[in-house]
């Protein structure tokens, strides 16, 4: 970050240029990356000290850290305009006037063993004058652009010496016009008691173990008319007060809520009080990405692009294993073999741990980038353990295994009867037929992709995302109606969620998002649904999957899931395919996921939510909301590329038991 003048912050300011600084003493931070109608405040954050004065402390570190305000600055770090202190209040406190802010004794303590001089005492009021000089010209820029700005004050409180018990937020008002600005520190009030964390109760209170009358309320109220300052303070449970240990999994939680609540009032206040009015919350946000999300995204490419698990996972020996399986009268269990990895487990592992996810200030965005890093470490321990008893516990550690749920829905599928009317047989077309179909399906979009023959693919069909390319397993037949469905799974979804991830700047979502299987097999299943292709068999095959992996994971081999398939399916080829998806590898638990997925979307879906941001790559449903704000911040696009059975649905192209045996599902 680079460090300036504070006169060449202040003029940056009135030219309303967008930069980040660190002030030339070093005293604090400015952030501007969007002028919008609020700012955030966290002149407590820091812990330096004077290196001159470090001799003449009387406090030692931790006692200095006990009454600070530490990780405030975390809790404000994904807004677009911040000012955060980096001195320890014991040199100056900033929340108090310039004739009171450099302490003698504090909290009952002695706070200097050796006097200061008047020179290093000017020095503290120095930085002190400077930033307030600094508040003043932001404060004044954004009444000027906006008629009205709000602040958000944020420090924390140790509540161990209290004998009672205290709020979780208190917001300090007394110093305020009620009249004026009353609704809005109700909303702020109500917004902060929504925030529900682990185990914790949320008390939220005006007034209660804190007034509001700190001088950078004070110094804002008075020069400024238009301007709320909400004091808000915290209950320091994210962190130990007694060992001054943090708790990072709850700072996260903290950032993450604040900053939904923050954006709330914001936009509450900007529509009512402001020349602003953001037509949504996320325009309260700075556009495109930052630096250092491009760069994080950039290294993690460079890990990872060649990285497409299924590609390393389908055995190179599958047609001829199951030739010698049948021959032996379904008693020599296959000996699946893979091809070598291209990678080194351990060294992938360390490189991704050495991406610095911290750089991210936006709390949404790191937690998302920080998830597919975390989702790479296990299936970097997928690969690592190919074809070994490892892989099975591996598996389970990222797809998980079927849930009592699943199975209940999988026995309902399975019990239901073949639909009357449907046709028992129907003719069928080879794989070099259904190429061309194909092909007249990616030219319906205006694709051009790679079609092969492959003996390495299970499934009939599969789609290689890296590669653009669509893999038919030579033998394969296919009716139209599963030509059809297809073509709307494998282009209408794999590969439009191909093409859209290859249009945008970041390439995360080409990469894909923690278990975006579920999700992108669940769009690919309701693009077969709404374009009326949806088959009793295709439902009952996904059933199966789904107990065959509860099976596996229950301890049945190879055999006796084949067997047990083999009772219930005519098809013995079927039968091996279901069979071998779920054991290769050494047990792939992925196949449960497309049941559960289609049930997810469908009923998200039929809550009437677009289904547009989860087209813009390999996204996963979890991450819905951020990929929508991301969308609405400019730093995602819009998908090019739209499901055509998701802008022109036609389920009534299927029978009308359908929706009842839909419904049925949980």
């Amino acid at each position: 970050m680079q460090r300036l003048e504070i006169n060449d912050i202040i003029k940056l300011i009135q030219q309303q240029q967008t930069f980040e600084a660190i002030a030339a003493d070093g005293s604090f931070q400015i952030k501007i990356n969007r002028y919008l109608p609020y700012c955030c405040t966290a002149i407590h954050d820091g812990s330096n000290l004077a290196s001159n004065k470090k001799n003449k402390i009387g406090l030692d570190n931790y006692s200095r850290w006990y009454e600070e305000d530490p990780h405030t600055g975390d809790f404000i770090s994904s807004m677009p305009i911040t000012l955060i202190g980096n001195d320890t209040r014991f040199e100056y406190d900033l929340n108090r006037s310039p004739e009171t802010c450099i302490y003698e004794e504090a909290w009952g303590n002695k706070v200097w063993k050796k006097k200061l001089t008047p020179k290093e005492k000017q020095q503290a009021l120095t930085k002190h004058e400077n930033y307030y000089k600094v508040t003043h010209a932001l404060i004044s820029k954004l009444e000027s652009l906006f008629n009205g700005c709000v602040v958000y004050d944020m420090h924390s409180y140790n509540y161990q010496r209290w004998d009672r018990e205290v709020p979780l937020f208190n917001i300090g008002t007394e110093k305020l016009d009620q009249n004026k600005f009353g609704q809005y520190i109700n909303h702020w009030q109500e917004e902060l008691a929504k925030i529900k964390l682990p185990n914790i109760e949320n008390e939220t209170t005006i007034n209660d173990v804190f007034k509001g009358r700190g001088y950078n309320l004070q110094f804002i109220t008075e020069h400024f008319n238009n301007t709320l300052v909400l004091a808000t303070e915290v209950k320091k449970v994210y962190c130990n007060e007694l060992t001054g240990e943090s708790y990072p999994k709850l700072v996260k939680e903290l950032q993450q809520k604040l900053k939904k609540a923050i954006l709330h009032n914001a936009n509450f206040f900007s529509q009512n009080m402001t020349n602003w009015k953001p037509t949504k919350v996320a325009n309260l946000l700075d556009r495109n990405a930052e630096k250092a999300v491009l760069k994080v995204d950039k290294d993690l490419v460079k890990l990872l692009k060649n990285f497409e698990l299924l590609a390393f996972v389908n055995p190179n020996n599958s047609t001829s294993e199951k030739k010698k399986f049948i021959k032996s009268k379904f008693t020599e269990v296959p000996k699946f073999t893979y091809s070598p990895i291209k990678i080194n487990p351990f060294e992938l592992k360390q490189q991704l741990s050495q991406i610095k996810t911290q750089d991210i200030s936006d709390i949404t965005i790191r937690h998302m980038y920080e998830s597919v890093i975390s989702s790479y470490f296990d299936k970097t321990d997928m690969l690592a353990t190919l074809g070994s008893n490892k892989f099975l516990y591996n598996s389970l550690r990222y797809f998980g295994r079927p849930s009592k749920k699943d199975i209940q829905n999988a026995q309902y599928i399975l019990h239901l009867p073949y639909i009357a009317g449907a046709p028992k047989t129907e003719p069928t077309i080879d794989a070099k037929t259904a190429m061309i179909s194909f092909k007249e399906g990616l030219a319906g979009y205006g694709f051009k992709s790679k079609m092969e023959l492959s003996n390495k693919v299970i499934s009939k069909v599969m789609v290689l995302n890296s590669r653009q390319t669509i893999l038919f397993k030579p033998d394969a037949k296919f009716t139209r109606t599963e030509i059809n469905a297809l073509i709307e799974h494998e282009i209408g979804v794999h590969m439009v969620t191909t093409m859209n991830s290859s249009e945008q700047e970041l390439k995360i979502f080409n990469l894909g998002l923690p278990l975006n299987t579920l999700t992108q097999e669940g769009l690919a299943l309701l693009a077969e649904y709404l374009s009326g292709n949806l088959t009793m068999s295709r439902l009952k095959k996904l059933a199966y999957r789904v107990i065959v992996v509860d099976m596996m994971c229950n301890g049945a081999n190879f055999k006796e899931c084949f067997n047990f398939l083999m009772g219930h399916v005519e098809d013995i080829n079927e039968a091996y395919s279901i069979t071998t998806r779920i054991f290769r590898g050494g047990g792939f638990t992925k196949d449960y996921v497309y049941l559960s997925g289609f049930i997810k979307i469908l009923r998200f879906y039929q809550k009437g939510n677009s289904l547009d941001p989860l087209l813009v790559g390999k996204t996963s449903i979890g991450f819905y909301n951020t990929i929508s704000e991301m969308i609405e911040r400019e730093m995602v696009q819009k998908p090019s590329f739209i499901t055509k059975s998701y802008l022109e649905p036609q389920p009534q192209e299927n029978s009308d038991i359908y929706d009842y045996i839909l419904s049925g599902l949980k």
